[in-house]
C-alpha cells in the first residue's frame, strides 16, 4: 500500500522517493507504479513519463534527509513503527512532518519515541488507493496544530477528501466498519453462508458484502485490525479469525471464505437462510451502533463528517445518508427496539450505545 501511496503522490505532481528494506519488494513497487501509471494516463507518453520522473526507488533511504513529508506504511505493529521512527527522525528535516498510514493504532502508542511528537500526524489511506476518495487526517493529543493544517492541506492537493480525526483506535472509518466485519465473520462460524450474509449486506445498498470486503483487504489484515479494537473497545474477535490459515488470507492468495478464479470469487448462488432480514439487522445495527458510539465520543467535529467519512471510507449506500442520517430518516425508536430484540437473542454486544439517549 506504500508504493501505491507513492505512485498516486506522483501522479499528482510531487517528487516522491520510495524505500523498503527488500530491493525486490522495490522493484515490485516501482513495476506496480507503470501499472498505475499507464492506466492514469493511458496513452499520454509525456504524463507517463513526467510521473515515472518523479518516482525513485529509494532502498537505502537517502531521500528521508531532504523529504518534506515522511509517509510510514509499514505493518501494525507499535514497536516496529517506533523503531522505524528512531533510525529516521534524526535524519529528517527539523520542519519535515512525519505521518503514519497506521489503520488502527493510537498516535499517542507511537509518538512518545519521538523527539518532537508534534510532528507526528496520522494520514490513513484505504484500499485501493487510487479509487477511494477518502484519506483520514489523525490529530494526537502532541500533533502540533501546524502539522495537522499541513496534513489536510496535503491531502487537498493530492486530490483526496481529508477528514480531521481524533486518535482513537480504528479512528472513524475501521472503527464503525470492523464491529460489522466482526459480525458477519460470527455469522460465518454460526454456519451462515457466506453468500447469504454478503446478500444480506447489497440487498441493503453496500457495494460489496462484507465476507468479500474481508477477502479482498486481506484476512491477516482484518485480524490484526480486530484484535487491536477488542482490546481497545471490549469487543470480543471471532474464533474463526484466530483460526485463519496462513495461506488462505483472502483474495491475495486466491483463497479465504471464497475461493477465487481470475481473481473474481466463485459464489453459490443457490445458499439461503430462512429469515435474511435478522442477517441484515445483525450487520446494519452493528455498525449504526458504533457510528452513535463516535459520535458520543466526539470521533470528529461534526455530526454530518461522520456520514461523510462512512460513504466516501467504506461505499456505505450512499441514497441513504450515511448511518445517522439513516437513523434520522428511520427514526431512533424503532432501530433500539430491533437492538433490544438482538440483544436478548444473541448477548451483549447489541446493547445500544449510551449516545441513541441524544438523538
Amino acid at each position: 500500500m506504500g508504493g501505491d501511496i507513492a505512485s498516486w503522490c506522483a501522479i499528482q505532481g510531487y517528487s516522491v522517493t520510495v524505500q523498503d528494506q527488500d530491493p525486490a519488494r522495490l522493484a515490485q513497487t516501482i513495476k506496480r507504479a507503470q501499472y498505475s501509471f499507464n492506466k492514469k494516463f493511458k496513452r499520454d507518453r509525456r504524463a507517463i513519463r513526467d510521473a515515472n520522473d518523479l518516482l525513485t526507488a529509494d532502498h537505502r533511504g537517502a531521500g528521508v534527509y531532504r523529504a518534506d513529508i515522511v509517509i510510514e506504511a509499514i505493518f501494525e505493529d507499535v514497536a516496529v513503527k517506533r523503531s522505524l521512527y528512531e533510525s529516521i527522525e534524526p535524519k529528517m528535516k527539523t520542519d519535515a512532518i512525519l505521518a503514519t498510514n497506521t489503520s488502527s493504532i493510537k498516535l499517542e502508542d507511537l509518538s512518545s519515541c519521538l523527539n518532537r511528537p508534534g510532528r507526528l500526524v496520522g494520514l490513513h489511506f484505504f484500499n485501493p488507493v487510487a479509487l477511494m476518495p477518502l484519506v483520514e487526517i489523525i490529530r494526537g493529543e502532541q500533533s502540533d496544530e501546524d502539522v495537522v493544517r499541513k496534513a489536510l492541506a496535503f491531502g487537498r492537493n493530492i486530490g483526496k477528501l481529508p477528514l480531521a480525526v481524533k486518535s482513537s483506535p480504528g479512528f472513524l472509518v475501521n472503527r464503525i466498519l470492523m464491529p460489522y466485519i466482526v459480525e458477519a465473520v460470527t455469522m460465518v462460524g454460526e454456519g451462515i453462508a457466506p453468500e447469504v450474509i454478503d446478500k444480506a449486506a447489497t440487498d441493503y445498498g453496500m457495494p460489496m458484502g462484507p465476507i468479500e470486503l474481508a477477502d479482498t483487504v486481506g484476512l491477516d489484515i482484518c485480524k490484526s485490525v480486530a484484535r487491536i479494537l477488542s482490546e481497545a473497545l471490549d469487543m470480543d474477535c471471532p474464533q474463526l479469525l484466530d483460526e485463519l490459515d496462513d495461506k488462505k488470507l483472502g483474495k491475495k492468495t486466491g483463497e479465504g471464505f471464497y475461493k477465487y478464479k481470475n481473481k473474481k470469487p466463485i459464489k453459490n448462488k443457490k445458499a439461503s437462510h430462512p429469515n435474511p432480514q435478522e442477517v441484515q439487522d445483525r450487520l446494519v445495527m452493528r455498525l449504526l451502533n458504533e457510528a452513535v458510539a463516535c459520535l458520543r465520543e466526539g470521533i470528529v467535529d461534526e455530526k454530518d463528517m461522520i456520514d461523510a467519512g462512512v460513504i466516501f471510507g467504506t461505499g456505505f449506500a450512499p441514497f441513504r445518508g450515511g448511518p445517522l442520517e439513516y437513523i434520522n430518516s428511520c427514526g431512533a425508536d424503532g432501530l433500539t427496539l430491533t437492538m433490544t430484540t438482538l440483544e436478548k437473542k444473541f448477548g451483549e454486544r447489541f446493547e445500544r450505545d449510551a449516545g441513541w439517549d441524544n438523538l
